[in-house]
Protein backbone atom coordinates (compact mmCIF):
# COMPACT_ATOMS: atom_id res chain seq x y z
CA UNK A 1 0.00 0.00 0.00
CA UNK A 2 1.31 3.45 -0.95
CA UNK A 3 1.66 6.28 1.56
CA UNK A 4 -0.95 8.30 -0.37
CA UNK A 5 -3.52 5.55 0.27
CA UNK A 6 -2.63 5.46 3.96
CA UNK A 7 -3.07 9.23 4.17
CA UNK A 8 -6.46 8.95 2.47
CA UNK A 9 -7.71 6.45 5.06
CA UNK A 10 -6.28 8.48 7.93
CA UNK A 11 -7.67 11.80 6.75
CA UNK A 12 -11.15 10.28 6.38
CA UNK A 13 -11.03 8.92 9.95
CA UNK A 14 -9.69 12.22 11.32
CA UNK A 15 -12.39 14.20 9.49
CA UNK A 16 -15.28 11.82 10.23
CA UNK A 17 -14.63 11.83 13.97
CA UNK A 18 -13.08 15.32 14.31
CA UNK A 19 -9.91 13.93 15.87
CA UNK A 20 -7.64 16.93 15.33
CA UNK A 21 -8.17 20.60 16.15
CA UNK A 22 -6.06 23.61 15.22
CA UNK A 23 -3.05 23.94 17.52
CA UNK A 24 -3.11 20.36 18.84
CA UNK A 25 0.11 18.82 20.10
CA UNK A 26 -0.29 15.08 19.64
CA UNK A 27 1.82 12.33 21.18
CA UNK A 28 2.16 9.11 19.21
CA UNK A 29 2.58 5.94 21.26
CA UNK A 30 5.41 4.04 19.56
CA UNK A 31 5.74 0.39 20.54
CA UNK A 32 8.14 -0.30 17.69
CA UNK A 33 5.61 -2.54 15.94
CA UNK A 34 4.20 -2.20 12.44
CA UNK A 35 1.01 -0.40 13.50
CA UNK A 36 2.57 2.39 15.55
CA UNK A 37 5.27 3.09 12.95
CA UNK A 38 2.64 3.26 10.20
CA UNK A 39 0.78 5.79 12.36
CA UNK A 40 3.99 7.81 12.74
CA UNK A 41 4.42 7.99 8.95
CA UNK A 42 0.73 8.80 8.52
CA UNK A 43 0.53 11.72 10.96
CA UNK A 44 3.87 13.06 9.76
CA UNK A 45 2.51 13.05 6.21
CA UNK A 46 -0.89 14.46 7.18
CA UNK A 47 0.78 17.31 9.07
CA UNK A 48 2.24 18.67 5.85
CA UNK A 49 -1.09 19.46 4.17
CA UNK A 50 -3.90 19.21 6.74
CA UNK A 51 -5.78 22.53 7.06
CA UNK A 52 -5.65 22.41 10.86
CA UNK A 53 -2.09 22.90 12.12
CA UNK A 54 -0.77 20.40 14.66
CA UNK A 55 2.51 19.05 16.02
CA UNK A 56 3.52 15.47 16.83
CA UNK A 57 5.86 13.96 19.42
CA UNK A 58 6.74 10.24 19.41
CA UNK A 59 6.92 8.45 22.77
CA UNK A 60 8.09 4.90 23.58
CA UNK A 61 7.73 3.29 26.98
CA UNK A 62 10.73 0.93 27.29
CA UNK A 63 9.48 -1.93 29.46
CA UNK A 64 13.02 -2.98 30.34
CA UNK A 65 13.49 -6.05 28.13
CA UNK A 66 17.20 -6.45 27.36
CA UNK A 67 16.80 -7.32 23.68
CA UNK A 68 14.72 -4.34 22.52
CA UNK A 69 16.70 -2.27 20.01
CA UNK A 70 15.24 1.16 19.23
CA UNK A 71 18.20 2.54 17.25
CA UNK A 72 16.48 2.35 13.86
CA UNK A 73 13.39 4.06 15.26
CA UNK A 74 15.58 6.85 16.64
CA UNK A 75 17.11 7.21 13.18
CA UNK A 76 13.65 7.29 11.58
CA UNK A 77 12.45 10.04 13.91
CA UNK A 78 15.57 12.08 13.16
CA UNK A 79 14.95 11.58 9.44
CA UNK A 80 11.32 12.71 9.78
CA UNK A 81 12.33 15.52 12.17
CA UNK A 82 9.92 14.26 14.82
CA UNK A 83 10.71 14.71 18.51
CA UNK A 84 11.20 11.32 20.18
CA UNK A 85 11.15 10.50 23.89
CA UNK A 86 12.01 7.08 25.36
CA UNK A 87 10.73 6.40 28.88
CA UNK A 88 12.90 3.90 30.77
CA UNK A 89 10.99 1.63 33.16
CA UNK A 90 11.33 -1.67 35.09
CA UNK A 91 7.85 -2.87 34.13
CA UNK A 92 9.09 -6.17 32.64
CA UNK A 93 10.95 -7.08 35.83
CA UNK A 94 7.98 -6.16 38.03
CA UNK A 95 5.45 -8.11 35.94
CA UNK A 96 7.45 -11.22 34.99
CA UNK A 97 10.05 -11.58 37.77
CA UNK A 98 8.85 -9.84 40.92
CA UNK A 99 5.11 -10.47 40.60
CA UNK A 100 5.22 -13.52 38.29
CA UNK A 101 1.77 -12.58 36.97
CA UNK A 102 -0.45 -15.34 35.54
CA UNK A 103 -2.16 -12.66 33.43
CA UNK A 104 0.78 -10.32 32.68
CA UNK A 105 -0.97 -8.28 29.97
CA UNK A 106 -3.42 -6.57 32.34
CA UNK A 107 -0.84 -5.25 34.82
CA UNK A 108 1.67 -4.45 32.09
CA UNK A 109 -0.92 -2.44 30.15
CA UNK A 110 -1.95 -0.48 33.24
CA UNK A 111 1.65 0.38 34.19
CA UNK A 112 2.65 1.18 30.61
CA UNK A 113 -0.29 3.54 30.12
CA UNK A 114 0.49 5.24 33.43
CA UNK A 115 4.09 5.91 32.39
CA UNK A 116 2.99 6.97 28.91
CA UNK A 117 0.30 9.39 30.09
CA UNK A 118 2.63 11.03 32.60
CA UNK A 119 5.28 11.59 29.93
CA UNK A 120 2.74 12.91 27.43
CA UNK A 121 1.75 15.66 29.83
CA UNK A 122 5.39 16.42 30.65
CA UNK A 123 6.22 17.05 26.98
CA UNK A 124 3.20 19.34 26.59
CA UNK A 125 0.77 17.17 24.63
CA UNK A 126 -2.97 17.07 25.27
CA UNK A 127 -3.76 14.22 22.87
CA UNK A 128 -2.35 10.75 22.33
CA UNK A 129 -2.71 8.82 19.06
CA UNK A 130 -3.03 5.05 19.34
CA UNK A 131 -2.38 2.80 16.33
CA UNK A 132 -5.55 0.69 16.55
CA UNK A 133 -6.78 -0.34 13.11
CA UNK A 134 -10.04 -1.88 11.87
CA UNK A 135 -9.04 -5.41 12.90
CA UNK A 136 -8.37 -4.21 16.46
CA UNK A 137 -11.84 -2.64 16.60
CA UNK A 138 -13.55 -5.90 15.62
CA UNK A 139 -11.29 -8.08 17.78
CA UNK A 140 -12.01 -5.94 20.85
CA UNK A 141 -15.74 -6.22 20.19
CA UNK A 142 -15.46 -10.01 19.90
CA UNK A 143 -13.42 -10.21 23.11
CA UNK A 144 -16.12 -8.25 24.92
CA UNK A 145 -18.84 -10.55 23.57
CA UNK A 146 -16.99 -13.78 24.40
CA UNK A 147 -15.34 -12.93 27.71
CA UNK A 148 -17.56 -10.18 29.16
CA UNK A 149 -20.99 -10.80 27.65
CA UNK A 150 -21.46 -7.29 26.25
CA UNK A 151 -21.39 -5.54 22.87
CA UNK A 152 -18.55 -3.06 23.29
CA UNK A 153 -15.35 -1.78 21.74
CA UNK A 154 -13.20 1.35 22.12
CA UNK A 155 -14.31 4.66 20.58
CA UNK A 156 -12.59 6.56 17.74
CA UNK A 157 -12.06 9.43 20.21
CA UNK A 158 -11.93 8.96 23.98
CA UNK A 159 -11.53 11.64 26.64
CA UNK A 160 -9.76 10.41 29.77
CA UNK A 161 -11.18 12.28 32.75
CA UNK A 162 -8.46 11.28 35.22
CA UNK A 163 -5.57 12.45 33.05
CA UNK A 164 -7.44 15.10 31.01
CA UNK A 165 -5.97 13.59 27.85
CA UNK A 166 -7.82 12.73 24.64
CA UNK A 167 -7.09 9.46 22.83
CA UNK A 168 -7.51 9.41 19.04
CA UNK A 169 -7.27 6.43 16.67
CA UNK A 170 -6.47 7.67 13.14
CA UNK A 171 -5.85 4.18 11.63
CA UNK A 172 -9.48 3.24 12.28
CA UNK A 173 -10.33 2.61 8.61
CA UNK A 174 -7.20 0.59 7.76
CA UNK A 175 -7.14 -3.20 7.75
CA UNK A 176 -4.15 -5.00 9.24
CA UNK A 177 -3.35 -6.27 5.73
CA UNK A 178 -3.09 -2.63 4.59
CA UNK A 179 -0.58 -1.92 7.37
CA UNK A 180 1.49 -4.98 6.47
CA UNK A 181 1.49 -3.94 2.81
CA UNK A 182 2.68 -0.43 3.69
CA UNK A 183 5.43 -1.67 6.02
CA UNK A 184 6.74 -4.11 3.41
CA UNK A 185 6.65 -1.57 0.58
CA UNK A 186 8.60 1.10 2.48
CA UNK A 187 10.87 -1.21 4.53
CA UNK A 188 9.65 0.34 7.76
CA UNK A 189 12.13 -0.51 10.58
CA UNK A 190 9.86 -2.61 12.79
CA UNK A 191 11.29 -3.65 16.17
CA UNK A 192 10.10 -7.16 17.09
CA UNK A 193 8.40 -7.38 20.48
CA UNK A 194 10.60 -9.18 23.03
CA UNK A 195 7.65 -9.85 25.35
CA UNK A 196 7.38 -13.58 26.25
CA UNK A 197 3.57 -13.28 26.28
CA UNK A 198 3.44 -12.00 22.69
CA UNK A 199 1.25 -14.29 20.57
CA UNK A 200 -0.18 -16.14 23.58
CA UNK A 201 -3.03 -13.87 24.61
CA UNK A 202 -6.83 -13.82 24.49
CA UNK A 203 -6.53 -11.30 21.66
CA UNK A 204 -4.44 -13.74 19.65
CA UNK A 205 -7.10 -16.40 20.22
CA UNK A 206 -9.83 -14.05 18.94
CA UNK A 207 -7.66 -12.97 16.00
CA UNK A 208 -7.33 -16.60 14.89
CA UNK A 209 -11.06 -17.19 15.42
CA UNK A 210 -11.95 -14.20 13.24
CA UNK A 211 -9.50 -15.32 10.58
CA UNK A 212 -11.28 -18.67 10.39
CA UNK A 213 -14.73 -17.03 10.33
CA UNK A 214 -13.64 -14.72 7.53
CA UNK A 215 -12.26 -17.62 5.49
CA UNK A 216 -15.54 -19.51 5.82
CA UNK A 217 -17.71 -16.38 5.41
CA UNK A 218 -15.78 -13.85 3.26
CA UNK A 219 -16.42 -10.25 4.32
CA UNK A 220 -17.59 -11.07 7.85
CA UNK A 221 -15.05 -8.74 9.48
CA UNK A 222 -16.18 -5.83 7.30
CA UNK A 223 -19.81 -6.54 8.20
CA UNK A 224 -18.92 -6.62 11.89
CA UNK A 225 -17.20 -3.24 11.56
CA UNK A 226 -20.28 -1.85 9.82
CA UNK A 227 -22.46 -3.20 12.65
CA UNK A 228 -20.26 -1.33 15.14
CA UNK A 229 -20.57 1.91 13.16
CA UNK A 230 -24.35 1.54 12.84
CA UNK A 231 -24.90 0.47 16.45
CA UNK A 232 -25.60 2.68 19.42
CA UNK A 233 -22.19 2.61 21.08
CA UNK A 234 -21.00 5.96 22.42
CA UNK A 235 -18.65 7.89 20.18
CA UNK A 236 -19.33 6.01 16.94
CA UNK A 237 -21.94 8.32 15.41
CA UNK A 238 -20.53 10.28 12.47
Amino acid sequence: MKLQQVLSYVRKAVDDYQMIEDGDRIAIGISGGKDSLTLLYALHGLKRFYPKRFDIHAVTVDLGFQNLNLDKIKDLCRELEVEYTIVQTDIAQIVFEDRKEDNPCSLCSKMRKGALNQTIKEVGCQKIAYAHHKNDVVETMMMSLIFEGRFHTFSPVTYLDRTQLTVIRPLLYMNEADVIGFVNKYNVPVAKSPCPADGHTKREYVKNLLRQLNQENPGVKERMFTAIQNGSMKGWTI
